[in-house]
């Protein structure tokens, strides 16, 4: 069902994350590759990050256990555990070949104009769209009652908003706050690339990053789906259209007016693509394409992954080992 207060507050909490990491840390919150970072070199920054995501769970099951995604059962049998490995196998490989995912093309390329990451979201959406249309005909999903269109707005009781909402709040002046008091700590020297300001900000861009997408829905695999089923109405939730309009438009509105004049607070420079649409081949072109067919299969891309891991260990175990195939298989 469309949430547009949660899925709204969410994608608040998206933006914040690219842009905490982009402006403290001068880095590109890129899912996939920070995946890949995970499994071929594993540094403190990286491990913060993907523990702030996993720490996302816990404020959710504490105080507001109805906006945790309801995930699809792990594989019990060997044709859906090779199926889960495929699945990530296509989005490991079409990822490695595109340079990234829904995170670092759509939340952080477009905000950059970039014109490789236009022409990428351009490629996975429709792909992912018509791969969601074939691979499942009926098109309605678990987050769409079937009787109800799956358009009409619901809305969380008044304490659960305000329970959203202080939450979301706090998250974001931690990620501001505690990463500039722990910088004042340090000695000049200190200030390296893995410094422990830096790392608070991995771990809180990475805390935002799980918390926007679990309440903003993208989390849920069939929320996500449902979303895919466009243009069929009935069945389309067009929740997380609103992370475009409160995640990508307010970190563009802020790349565009800021820009890169300024250096990151903690660090000399930026580290952001420096390729053009002049560079784009027919390989990142298909990269698009694969990716788009295996979010359209299951609703899950990289970011998702990494939280489903936690929740469903037998899930993650199979998709991340498909994943890293298919960055090994890249041409």
């Amino acid at each position: 069902m469309f949430t547009p207060i949660e899925t709204s507050v969410g994608a608040v909490l998206l933006h914040q994350a690219t842009s905490v990491l982009l402006y403290q840390n001068g880095s590109i919150l890129g899912a996939s590759g920070l995946l890949r970072k995970l499994f071929a070199v594993p540094s403190k920054e990286t491990i913060a990050f993907f523990a702030g995501m996993a720490m996302s769970f816990l404020p959710l099951k504490l105080f507001l256990p109805e906006l945790l995604p309801v995930y699809p059962s792990a594989p019990s049998s060997v044709q859906a555990c090779l199926t889960t490995v495929g699945i990530g196998l296509l989005v490991g490989l079409g990822t490695k070949l595109s340079n990234g995912c829904t995170s670092g093309h759509m939340l952080c390329g477009l905000a950059r104009l970039s014109g490789r990451s236009l022409i990428a979201v351009a490629t996975f959406f429709p792909i992912a769209i018509l791969t969601h249309h074939l691979a499942h005909p009926s098109i309605y999903t678990e987050a769409c009652p079937v009787g109800t269109p799956c358009y009409t707005a619901t809305y969380p009781p008044q304490s659960t908003i305000f329970s959203i909402i202080l939450l979301a709040a706090s998250t974001i002046l931690a990620a501001q706050i505690i990463p500039r008091i722990i910088a004042r700590t340090e000695s000049q020297e200190s200030k390296s690339y893995a410094s422990p300001a830096r790392q608070a900000t991995q771990f809180f861009s990475g805390l935002e990053f799980g918390l926007g997408l679990h309440i903003s829905g993208m989390s849920n695999p069939s929320k996500t789906l449902g979303f895919l089923s466009f243009p069929k109405l009935d069945a389309w939730d067009p929740s997380l259209a609103l992370v475009m309009l409160f995640g990508v438009l307010p970190n563009m509105i802020e790349i565009q007016s800021k820009g890169f004049k300024n250096p990151p607070a903690f660090d000399k420079g930026y580290n952001v693509p420096t390729k053009t649409i002049k560079d784009t081949d027919w390989k990142f072109v298909l990269g698009a394409a694969m990716f788009g067919v295996g979010w359209g299969l299951c609703g899950v891309c990289p970011g998702p992954a990494a939280l489903r891991s936690v929740a469903q260990p037998l899930w993650g175990a199979l998709w991340m080992a498909g994943f890293w195939l298919g960055g090994k298989l890249a041409f």
